[in-house]
């Protein structure tokens, strides 16, 4: 079973975790560690597994429950100095079981994809706890999706729930900031939404630093490595590097692997491109199609999930709407497919020659056909939106534009938002 939670800011001053809820078809963090702490209300049930990007605040939240939790919580860091003393997670569940046998309790392990063959490990242990019918809730971290995903369902089948903490978006950045809407989908767009970076967005190079050192060197360097089977490892970091620089594009495996000065092949692309997406990097949007096959032939759209890694890793910084408005709306673009994909929906891409549609999406938001425009356009280049949405009727058409261009869909009967409005709420109530 799977839950989406909203955001916690890291820092002293203030501390928010909202339980992911609809507004207006975006996710908003607005119950305070709500569904966790209700959960840990309940009696002993399933292993909570908290997974997520890096600096989300998996950790904060954790720390944050034992402190309340006082005396009946027992919490321990898998990347500790003391996890890799003999006996650690022993230790650990003898403290568990023990104040478990005085009343209810919480065992809290961060990071626990670190410890060597965790799943099993905590399978065993669990069922321990089950058999002596000890009042003990688990609550574990990880920062990697596919770390968590594989060996959660290869050993704890029926023994847990998944909550995400995902990528913060710009309605997050807003309320818990006190910025304005404007400002907050305009900085989601150019510095994406680590809450941790947020103190240094007025100081680039410190910014920069930090989103590289603490985000995306550790996602790459252990978080990935530790999700599979890397047996090459800069080729990994090429093809990381290569989609930061493709943002909301379209890149045929070939011609990834033709860039690449280590070449290998497709399949070790394709494999490398879902490692990065379990990390919560990149993700690699397949083409709409009603056959599997055309769906695993055509090539992906990529989509980095949060545009802090775009700022990041871009040479010149993030792009200026005045100066440089065509990888601004690129960004845009990248920055609205990453809103829907973190929001839990499913997006694809759609393409026919001679036209495309920037994203197809479904889930808990509806069925939408999505197009971006950032500048001022002609009915005609609504052509492919329309020959989707013909061809496919369920999908409804949407038209992302920039601020107050929304009467040039809307004169044609066609919904449209601006991306401001669409980072902030996601698409209209259908």
């Amino acid at each position: 079973m799977a839950v989406q939670i909203g955001c916690l800011v890291l820092g002293a001053t203030c501390e928010v975790l909202g339980a992911r809820i609809l507004v207006r078809g975006a996710a908003c963090p607005v119950r305070r560690t709500a569904g966790l702490k209700a959960r840990l209300r309940e009696p002993a049930g399933r292993i909570q597994i908290l997974t997520g990007p890096r600096q989300v605040g998996k950790t904060t939240l954790l720390l944050q429950l034992a402190q309340e939790q006082g005396d009946a919580a027992v919490y321990g860091a898998a990347d500790s100095p003391e996890a890799a003393l003999p006996g650690f997670w022993e230790r650990l569940w003898a403290d568990a079981e023990a104040r478990a046998r005085r009343g209810p309790a919480a065992l809290l392990v961060d990071e626990i994809h670190l410890l060597p063959d965790w799943a099993a490990k905590l399978k065993g242990r669990w069922d321990r706890v089950r058999r002596l019918r000890l009042p003990l809730h688990v609550v574990v971290t990880g920062s990697s999706a596919l770390r968590g995903g594989s060996g959660s369902r290869e050993s704890l089948a029926g023994r847990f729930e998944r909550i995400t903490l995902g990528h913060w978006p710009a309605a997050a950045l807003r309320d818990v900031f006190s910025l304005g809407s404007a400002e907050a989908a305009l900085l989601s767009v150019r510095l994406g939404g680590y809450p941790g970076a947020m103190p240094y967005r007025d100081d680039l190079a410190r910014w920069r630093a930090y989103v590289r050192d603490a985000i995306i060197e550790p996602a790459i360097g252990r978080d990935v490595m530790a999700g599979g089977i890397v047996r090459r490892p800069g080729l990994l970091r090429q093809i990381f590097a290569i989609a930061a620089v493709s943002p909301a594009q379209i890149v045929s495996l070939q011609k990834i692997q033709g860039q690449m000065h280590d070449r290998g092949a497709l399949e070790t692309v394709a494999h490398y491109l879902k490692l990065l997406e379990d990390a919560y990097l990149v993700a690699a949007l397949e083409k709409f199609a009603t056959r599997a096959t055309r769906r695993r032939a055509a090539p992906p759209k990529l989509v980095t999930l949060n545009n802090a890694i775009l700022s990041a890793m871009h040479p010149d910084g993030p792009p200026d709407q005045e100066r440089d408005p065509a990888r601004f709306g690129a960004w845009v673009e990248n920055a609205c497919l990453a809103a829907t994909v973190n929001a839990g929906q499913q997006v694809t891409y759609w393409r026919e020659e001679p036209v495309e549609v920037d994203a197809v999406v479904s889930g808990s938001w509806g069925a939408w056909a999505l197009e971006v425009k950032t500048v001022a356009f002609e009915p005609s280049q609504l052509r492919g939106l329309l020959e989707f949405c013909r061809r496919f009727p369920r999908h409804k058409p949407l038209v992302i534009t920039a601020p107050g261009d929304e009467p040039l869909a809307t004169r044609l009967g066609i919904a449209a938002v601006s991306w401001r409005e669409f980072l902030l709420s996601g698409p209209p109530s259908q």
